[in-house]
Formats: C-alpha cells, structure tokens, sequence
C-alpha cells in the first residue's frame, strides 16, 4: 500500500531525532517518482501517508524537493530539536548498564521475502506494524530514566550499531543471542535464502569487531540484517531497567556494558 510506505519512510527519518532524544519540529519531502510508469495517485497516497506519520510526531511538513526518475524514492530531511542537558548520543554508555532492544529484528529479510512474493500475511502484518511504530515513546522514556545513550537500530543491523555504541563510549557490548527479539517467519526466511546484500556487508564490516561465543550462520544473518525503522537500543542503568521496562511495551533486555575487551561485542 502506497499510504503504508509513506508512513514507514516517515516512521524512519524521524528514528534520527528520536535517537538523540530529540523532538521533531519540521520535516521536508524528498520524491524521485517515475511518471511513465506509475499514475500520480500513488504519490498521493505516499505523501499522505508521510504527512499522517509526521503529525502524529507533533511536527509539519514544510515543503518538499521531487524530480522524474526511473525508480521510485521517497525520504524526509528532518530538523528536531533537543536540549543540550538532555542528549542521547553513541558515547554514553557505561559499563554495568543494561542493553534494551524496543523492536524485533529482521525485517529486512521479510521485506526481501515479500518483494519475490513469499511472506505470510502474519508475519507481514507484524513487520509493517513495527516499523509505522514511532520511537518517540522509547526516547522520551530513555531520557526519563536518565539514560545518555541510545542509537537506532537501521542499516548497519543490531551488531552494527552496537559496535558505535561500543567504539564512542570505549566499552564492550555483550549479547544475549537467546533474548534477542525477531519476526516471525524471520528463520523461516533466512532458510529459504532471503538474506540481503547489505547483511553481507555488514558481516565484513564487522568481521574484526565481534567475538561469536554461540550463533549458528542462520544468527550472524538476522544479527546482520539492515533495518527499516527500527527500534533503539538504549543503555540504562541496571536499577532503572524495569521501570523503562514498563514504560515501553514490547522492550527487552538484551544484554548488558562492560569493560572495554579485545573487541568491541561479545555474542553469548
């Protein structure tokens, strides 16, 4: 559904500001739309769905940049607005404090099922719910339990983006593989060869970075695999976890900081 695009791309540019515990104020379209090939009612429904999201974080559009293309694009530049006391940044996180993951992962492996035709309905319909999800709640609760650091988890994957958790803040992250959260019909996917380009990357990039105690290939795919709207990962204090528990349906602890090691995540 176009609509539902437009409210995911939104969903996902505005992941930036809530990430630095930020509050989006405006947000400016950006289309590449191919009028040969598709009928202007689908950009409608794409720009409808952007502004809905947008609202609905309390912000407004203010205008928006389109060009012709052969392939179809749509994004938002977004400005927020943060006060300097009251930061999320990669650099804060501290050793004993716990790791919370608000979303499940793999969704890029279900998008790529879904583009060849082989995704159910259900684990469709819990993938597109996550990522129309806002993270504005999971931020404002993160700042209220007085956490510093955070990210949100996009194209680098979940390992990715603890390792700039881990490298700004001169710690180590380790993992629970078992606590992680992931779509249904993720596994399913990964067997049946829907892994993307852009996990074979990351697992590259990676390569040097993270210590594998546990984690069959089907693991390191889904802990690989970019993300589209994403949840955080936010690092609290282990005395203030249950109370973000509480604050954020559908948040789990994942793991926990400690010293900083030979590399920068540890997967037990």
């Amino acid at each position: 559904d176009p609509f539902d695009f437009g409210l995911i791309a939104a969903a996902n540019a505005l992941s930036d500001v809530y990430a630095m515990g930020g509050q989006p104020l405006t947000a400016l379209n950006i289309v590449a739309f191919p009028t040969n090939d598709l009928p202007l009612e689908v950009l409608t429904r794409i720009l409808a769905g952007g502004q809905d999201k947008v609202h609905e974080a309390g912000a407004v559009i203010v205008g928006g940049h389109t060009v012709v293309d052969t392939e179809l694009k749509y994004g938002l530049a977004v400005t927020g607005r943060a006060h300097p006391d009251f930061l999320l940044t990669n650099a804060g996180a501290r050793p004993g404090d716990q790791l919370v993951l608000t979303k499940p992962i793999g969704n890029g492996i279900l998008a790529t099922a879904g583009k060849r035709g082989q995704l159910s309905p259900e684990s469709e319909r819990a993938m597109l719910e996550a990522m129309k999800a806002l993270n504005g709640a999971a931020s404002r609760a993160a700042l209220a339990v007085g956490s510093r650091c955070a990210t949100d988890i996009t194209g680098f994957g979940l390992l990715g983006h603890m390792s700039h958790i881990a490298r700004a803040s001169n710690v180590t992250l380790r993992l629970d593989l078992d606590a992680v959260p992931i779509f249904p019909g993720v596994r399913e996917a990964v067997r049946a060869g829907f892994v993307t380009d852009g996990a074979k990357r990351n697992a590259e990039y990676l390569r040097d970075l993270v210590h594998w105690k546990k984690g069959t290939d089907e693991d390191r795919a889904i802990l690989h695999d970019p993300q589209t709207s994403g949840g955080l990962l936010v690092c609290i204090s282990r005395s203030r976890t249950p109370d973000y528990l509480s604050r954020v349906a559908g948040s789990v602890v994942v793991g926990e900081v400690i010293e900083r090691g030979e590399v920068a995540i540890e997967v037990h």
